[in-house]
């Protein structure tokens, strides 16, 4: 059996360095009032004995875990698929690691999910929580207040609890659909048809009110619900197709659901984007580069969202203001709300 060496203790770097070992204490839990010739002897010697602190130790002096909760209110199946959850997890790892914080990634899919989720939030184990994808009516805010934790949410929030302190992070959606559904009429396009996401999230019908500003007066043969999915972007289609075979575009809610759309189509034997032109939303690059044709979509920056919720949290832990968006610009929105502007990229289906 092979024997491990000692971990060094604080006691031996502060013998290395030459001080106390409440200075040691002070400059590895990153408190100030030590000097700088002292606090950069320190910083040697632990580097030249590995000095590891002891995570469980250092809480109870900084009060912090190092730790954030990712809580994303969809099933494993959706979030591990959908590569909208890579970036936006990507986006928040990469925040998260540049200060040297933990991601703890929480999925919930039924009650049992949300008791669990519940428990541990409440347990004390993390610092603060990043909280998206939120259906309507789902209890995860609640449980969050609950357990008293600091969090910023993904998304325009749809509840209101009298509460003026709830921070986000959005994407201009209604800005972004009328962008889109105002490109197709400019195409000549006259029957536009929109599938739409799941209608109890805020960014699916604020996209359905983006359309509906350009087109007041759509027939509404031409809206089907979809789920943000390929498969429902499928259905969706068959199901405009048959209702209404003459619509020459589509607006679709997400690319994933314009990449959808775009197989129903070719099935038919539609032409894209002579008989018909489509346009997604997000800028999936796996998605929207591959499509054939090479999809026109609205653009948002999907892991700097991630990055900001991430930035945001962690400012507030540290005692700065929730407000301030770190971001060289973004639109208005009531604080202590974001919202990131979107853009519109020209490809091949429009």
């Amino acid at each position: 059996m092979t024997e491990t060496a000692p971990r060094p203790t604080l006691e031996a770097v502060a013998e290395r360095a030459g001080v106390s070992r409440a200075t040691v204490s002070r400059v590895v839990n990153g408190a100030h009032g030590v000097r700088d010739a002292l606090a950069e002897r320190v910083r040697r010697a632990v580097e030249e004995l590995g000095y590891v602190p002891n995570q469980a130790a250092r809480s109870l002096v900084t009060r912090r875990h190092q730790a954030v909760a990712v809580v994303a209110a969809e099933p494993e199946t959706r979030v591990f698929a959908d590569p909208y959850f890579a970036q936006q997890l990507r986006g928040i790892s990469k925040e998260l690691t540049a200060h040297d914080n933990q991601l703890v990634l929480l999925l919930t899919e039924g009650r049992e999910d949300h008791a669990r989720v519940g428990r541990y939030l409440t347990g004390g184990h993390v610092d603060g929580a990043l909280v998206f994808s939120l259906h309507l009516n789902d209890p995860l805010p609640g449980l969050v207040r609950g357990a008293g934790l600091p969090t910023v949410f993904g998304g325009r929030p749809d509840w209101d609890d009298g509460r003026d302190d709830v921070v986000y992070v959005d994407s201009d959606n209604r800005g972004g659909a009328r962008s889109a559904v105002q490109h197709l009429a400019q195409l000549g396009r006259t029957r536009v048809a929109h599938i739409t996401g799941p209608l109890d999230q805020t960014s699916a019908a604020d996209r359905l009110a983006g359309f509906r500003e350009v087109r007041p007066d759509a027939d509404p043969g031409l809206i089907a619900r979809g789920d943000f999915t390929s498969g429902g972007g499928e259905r969706a289609m068959r199901e405009l197709l048959d209702r209404c075979p003459d619509l020459d575009a589509v607006f679709a809610a997400n690319d994933l659901t314009a990449a959808g759309a775009l197989r129903v189509l070719r099935e038919r034997g539609r032409r894209v984007p002579h008989d018909v032109a489509v346009v997604g939303f997000d800028d999936m690059l796996p998605v929207a580069e591959e499509t054939d044709p090479p999809l026109t979509t609205v653009r948002q920056d999907i892991e700097g969202m991630g990055r900001l919720m991430a930035r945001l949290l962690l400012r507030g832990l540290d005692g700065g203001t929730a407000d301030e968006s770190g971001t060289s610009r973004v639109l208005p929105a009531t604080p202590p709300g974001v919202v990131l502007p979107t853009t519109l990229v020209h490809r091949a289906t429009a």
